[in-house]
């Protein structure tokens, strides 16, 4: 994988790398790539995604379309990606965003990316934080915090001495709580894992006539923009700007990462999903549905062929991207997660997001700004 410094205006694909060893990690398997002034091949990017793709504990959060997306809103990027003599073994994309503080902070989302081994994945945690310690040490600017997003399950006992719990959730945190649907039986068999309603309104749909389409063109945004618009003014939820989604299939659509599908019925669009495909997993990133024509239950065929679509694409899981903890009816995602545990599976309750404080009062200073916005 190839890094990107906050001044960088080549590509990525044309930034240079280098190995180099680390304390914590045994000699035969050090190494962290970076940048340096030499020009690296295109395939370190491919290296990096393949890795990803097939380790289950991460997500599209830490691959190179998301690192080149999200240069679009503001975040530039570098690596303290591991490597072994099979190749990488673990750390990280990690994204850089100067704040409106006036201090800088490094965010991991959907990282760091350790081995499955407990013992071996200290290691490499220990290694990726000396790392970052290095590059800070290189910073003009003050950096406040590193933040991280991992794919570990709580109780997965991977040790995090010196992080701590996000005491003001602000905007940089995703959903730490989410729903998995196993794509890995025949589409009757998953339709059996839903609960009762969840099959009985995929069969409202199907007797209405709704169908489920494929559209993204300027009129497919414009359509979706629509619906997750009205859904979110609903639910009182902030939304992105146009310009947000406008980038981000701009990056994933042509790599196959993105899609818009919708459930129409007699001509009218009626809901819509943004689904990220990467790896083993499908994530239902985006969307909502109006309020209107409710009794045909378009929302609910919508996901069932969202993940059937998910399945013929070699995806295992189908992820529905966040829902309100059990025994929380007074959560803001209370009312969408009552749809979201309709189509059954898996439960995930994801480590907290965590922080690593280097420099206290700059912290204290970017929390305050963050509650002030």
């Amino acid at each position: 994988m190839s890094p990107r410094s906050e001044s960088a205006t080549q590509p990525a694909s044309r930034r240079g790398l280098r190995d180099a060893p680390f304390a914590g990690i045994p000699a035969a398997m050090a190494g962290a790539m970076r940048s340096s002034a030499a020009v690296a091949p295109i395939d370190r990017w491919a290296a990096w995604d393949r890795f990803l793709e097939s380790t289950p504990a991460t997500g599209f959060m830490q691959s190179s379309w998301w690192a080149d997306f999200r240069t679009t809103v503001g975040f530039s990027h570098f690596a303290a990606i591991l490597k072994g003599p099979g190749g990488i073994v673990g750390g990280g994309m990690v994204q850089r965003l100067r704040h409106r503080s006036g201090a800088v902070f490094y965010y991991m989302q959907d990282g760091p990316v350790l081995p499955t081994d407990a013992a071996l994945a200290g290691d490499v945690l220990e290694a990726t934080l000396a790392t970052l310690e290095e590059r800070r040490a290189t910073e003009k600017e003050n950096v406040t915090h590193l933040r991280i997003e991992p794919r570990w399950e709580e109780g997965a006992g991977i040790p995090l001495a010196g992080f701590e719990p996000v005491a003001r959730r602000d905007r940089y945190v995703e959903p730490r709580n989410t729903l998995c649907v196993d794509l890995r039986p025949k589409p009757d068999g998953i339709l059996a894992g839903m609960r009762p309603k969840g099959r009985y309104n995929i069969s409202v749909a199907r007797r209405h006539g709704v169908s489920v389409v494929e559209d993204t063109s300027p009129r497919g945004l414009a359509d979706f923009l629509r619906i997750y618009r009205d859904t979110a003014g609903r639910q009182g939820f902030r939304t992105k700007p146009k310009s947000y989604f406008d980038a981000l299939l701009a990056v994933a659509a042509p790599r196959g990462r993105g899609a818009l599908l919708f459930a129409e019925h007699q001509g009218r669009r009626l809901a819509a999903a943004l689904v990220i495909l990467f790896g083993s997993r499908a994530t239902y990133f985006y969307g909502g549905s109006l309020a209107e024509r409710r009794h045909i239950m378009a929302p609910y065929l919508l996901h069932f062929v969202a993940m059937c679509r998910a399945k013929v694409a070699g995806c295992e899981w189908y992820d529905l991207w966040g829902v309100a903890p059990e025994g929380e009816p007074a959560h803001p995602w209370a009312g969408i997660s009552v749809l979201k545990r309709r189509f059954g599976g898996r439960e995930v309750r994801l480590v907290p997001t965590r922080d690593y404080v280097y420099d206290r009062s700059a912290y204290m200073r970017y929390q305050a700004a963050e509650v002030a916005r």
